[in-house]
């Protein structure tokens, strides 16, 4: 299993990158994050997962260990393979696709190049409360324990309360107070928290 791999960027096209390793070029399906990662000429490293099939095999790199998780969780959804999963990941942020699992926001997965409607209800119904926000926030680069906002300090458990109450529209100091006085008022689940948060008129 190739799992990780740095060397110089070769070319780069609208889907693929080709590494060079070592004297070999490895062409390889890239995330939205691991495209921001690379510059023509210059040096990279990506954390990739091989596809083995019986008409070959096919690389999918990713920017961090965590964004690559959440992709092995995309493609866990049955009728999603690694070329779906990848358009998941270029076509949303991780940040993105977290507050849309999290508000069951189908059109907004939809709108994905290639994820009919039917899929992205699958996406949610098989995702919804198995991706924590703390997953997201460390493959999006942020502090997965603690994010301080407003001179507030949100856990990670918190984070995905937040994000689901961004997803519906509102800031995220105006997500991050709300989340405050639901725990202050006896909240403790997400879905307590999300609806105290809601009820107390935000």
């Amino acid at each position: 299993m190739i799992a990780y791999l740095k060397g110089r960027v070769l070319t780069i096209t609208a889907e693929t990158a080709i590494l060079e390793v070592n004297g070999v070029g490895y062409e390889i399906y890239c995330s939205g994050g691991a495209f921001r990662k690379l510059v023509q000429g210059e040096m990279a490293e990506l954390h990739t997962y091989l596809q083995v099939k019986e008409d070959g095999v096919t690389l999918f790199g990713f920017a961090s260990p965590k964004e690559k998780e959440l992709f092995l969780k995309v493609i866990s959804v049955s009728g999603v393979g690694p070329k779906l999963g990848i358009a998941v990941l270029t076509g949303l942020t991780a940040d993105e696709f977290m507050q849309a699992i999290a508000t069951a926001d189908v059109k907004r997965l939809s709108a994905v190049k290639g994820l009919g409607k039917k899929t992205a209800e699958k996406i949610v119904l098989e995702l919804h409360g198995k991706i924590s926000a703390a997953e997201v926030m460390s493959a999006s680069g942020d502090d997965p324990t603690v994010s301080p906002v407003g001179g507030v300090t949100v856990s990670a458990q918190d984070e995905e309360a937040v994000s689901a109450l961004m997803g519906l529209g509102f800031t995220k100091s105006e997500s991050v107070q709300a989340v405050k006085r639901a725990r202050d008022s006896g909240a403790v689940t997400v879905e307590e928290v999300i609806r105290r948060a809601l009820q107390g008129g935000m």
